[in-house]
């Protein structure tokens, strides 16, 4: 997770903003507060950013999204043509999307620390839903879907502090969080607050609309 961090770090800078609550990102951040290479610096040194055009700032909010979720261009432009050929707000249809893969429901329940994490541990097979090992981290959790550690992962020494973990995290109203058997159920679709990221759907639904 070292390299994934030192990377999530770099990352944030670019993008002003925390990609990651880890308190090594968070502090990467805080104590460089502009975009990594020599020109950051000399930004940063002045205490502004470069200013962006209309594309360049929809091109942050896409970029930003991506590096949050942890997903590649191909699979994003997927996700996108799949929120405009749905139903409704494409925009949100987006952001719900992005909230119902597997690995931000397990992050989200708290029973990891950061998604890239939670991204590394379904990678690792230590995931159920309804009783049924999933290994793929885009896996869409759908309303009433129970997502428990298996029953041989629970000792992991990864889960060590879980209690303390948990304790200082707020699970959001569309899951609902079983501590006793490090499992959680999805009792909703993700709205209002709950899609609140620091970015934002619809400058990305217009960088792709161009």
């Amino acid at each position: 997770m070292g390299k994934t961090l030192k990377k999530m770090g770099k990352m944030s800078r670019r993008e002003g903003v925390p990609l990651s609550t880890s308190a090594k990102v968070l502090k990467v951040i805080q104590k460089r507060p502009y975009a990594p290479g020599v020109h950051g610096s000399i930004q940063g040194s002045k205490g502004k950013r470069t200013r962006l055009s209309v594309y360049g700032i929809q091109l942050r909010e896409k970029q930003k999204a991506k590096r949050l979720y942890g997903i590649m261009e191909k699979q994003f432009r997927n996700y996108f043509a799949k929120a405009t050929s749905m139903p409704g707000n494409s925009a949100e249809n987006l952001a719900v999307m992005l909230e119902t893969r597997l690995d931000n429901a397990v992050y989200r329940l708290g029973i990891a620390k950061t998604r890239p994490q939670a991204r590394q541990m379904v990678s690792h097979a230590m995931f159920t839903v309804n009783g049924r090992k999933v290994n793929i981290p885009s896996y869409k959790v759908k309303v009433d879907d129970v997502v428990a550690v298996r029953d041989n992962k629970q000792a992991k020494k990864i889960f060590d502090d879980f209690s303390e973990q948990i304790g200082n995290h707020n699970v959001p109203g569309w899951l609902h969080l079983d501590a006793a058997t490090k499992s959680g159920k999805v009792v909703g679709l993700p709205e209002g607050e709950d899609l609140k990221e620091v970015y934002d759907p619809k400058l990305i639904v217009e960088f792709y609309s161009r």
